[in-house]
């Protein structure tokens, strides 16, 4: 097996800035019941520990403290409540009170909802937070906004809002993107120059094609997303996009904006072909993520993962830029022998 020469950090930079990296690099995304059964099935004791031993370059996240008002423990800032719904394995948490959905205009909320403070939270520890981890790449700051107009709108009403309050749809997203533009900015004030990635994230695709129109996500995201794009770039930092689903539509839109990498690459999805997205886009994006949670990590077997991870490298790592990851949270239903496969595949055959 081949020495490594670089570090976690250098590895998905040198992919990131279209250099030759000593292996591809790799990324974890799973549920916390993956990971409490992955810690048992490989005898490890820590996250970290996990990570080292399967030869995962998991970034480290930053995030300030929260310092605002008292929060009850099923609610967020913006007033929105919680709870974990069981679905068998394991849990998610799911907003069940949406602050926002009884209001009928844009002058009713601004005479009775309170929009969090971004002086709620405290930056001064992020230093902190990665002191001793410099040889991992550091990931902070981005914005999400539309996910959270769906909490606090409920999603129904959100959608049906982009037709019919297209105002208050406005509205509310400035108020978002504002809070994540101030979030983003302290970060890297606080960071300067050590932030490697930053997410700018937004759920537009479903299984088989966009959930939004390409107009309302041009009304209504894009020049918004712009704004957090352009001060990660003006920071240094490459901007990782993540969308769901098939959203090819939308994805010329995408590189237009300026986003560097593309994540989660689910292609069983129409459209959302492997060679395809290498062949149209691959001197655009970098691609991260592709390897399937869906079906292949839940229902296949390791050698399935095995092959697949495989067409992977060949496909999507052809001449650079791709980062091998799940293509989305690995899920209970997988076993962890096919999700060790994943990153056994990776690491014998990722050798550049």
């Amino acid at each position: 097996m081949p020495t490594e020469t670089m570090t976690a950090k250098e590895r998905w930079l040198a992919v990131l800035q279209r250099k030759k990296p000593d292996r591809l690099p790799t990324d974890y995304w799973a549920t916390s019941e993956v990971t409490e059964m992955l810690l048992r099935h490989t005898k490890t004791s820590t996250d970290r520990e996990l990570f080292t031993s399967l030869h995962i370059d998991v970034p480290i996240s930053v995030s300030p403290a929260y310092r605002g008002p008292e929060l009850a423990t099923d609610e967020d800032v913006f007033g929105c409540r919680y709870r974990n719904v069981n679905y068998g394995t394991g849990s998610y948490r799911e907003c069940v009170t949406h602050p926002l959905a009884r209001y009928a205009s844009v002058a009713e909320i601004e005479d009775d909802y309170q929009w969090p403070d971004p002086d709620w939270w405290d930056y001064k520890e992020l230093s902190q937070q990665i002191q001793g981890m410099e040889e991992y790449p550091v990931r902070g700051g981005g914005s999400e906004p539309f996910l959270k107009y769906k909490d606090l709108r409920g999603q129904e009403q959100a959608f049906m809002d982009l037709v019919l309050n297209p105002d208050m749809v406005h509205y509310c997203l400035d108020k978002l993107f504002d809070l994540a533009y101030t979030d983003t900015l302290r970060i890297y004030e606080q960071l300067p120059g050590q932030v490697n990635i930053t997410y700018v994230a937004e759920d537009m695709g479903s299984e088989t094609d966009l959930m939004l129109s390409p107009e309302h996500v041009r009304t209504f995201l894009l020049p918004r997303m712009q704004r957090i794009v352009d001060l990660a770039h003006e920071a240094g930092a490459y901007v990782f996009h993540h969308n769901d689903g098939a959203i090819r539509r939308i994805i010329p839109d995408l590189i237009d904006l300026g986003i560097d990498v593309l994540n989660p690459i689910q292609w069983r999805c129409p459209g959302m072909e492997r060679q395809g997205l290498k062949a149209d886009f691959g001197s655009q994006l970098v691609f991260h993520g592709g390897v399937d949670n869906q079906q292949t990590l839940a229902f296949g077997t390791p050698a399935d993962v095995e092959a697949e991870v495989l067409e992977n490298i060949r496909i999507l790592g052809e001449g650079g830029g791709y980062i091998i990851a799940p293509c989305h949270n690995i899920q209970p239903v997988s076993a962890p022998e096919t999700i060790v496969a994943l990153y056994k595949t990776a690491w014998e055959h990722g050798w550049r």
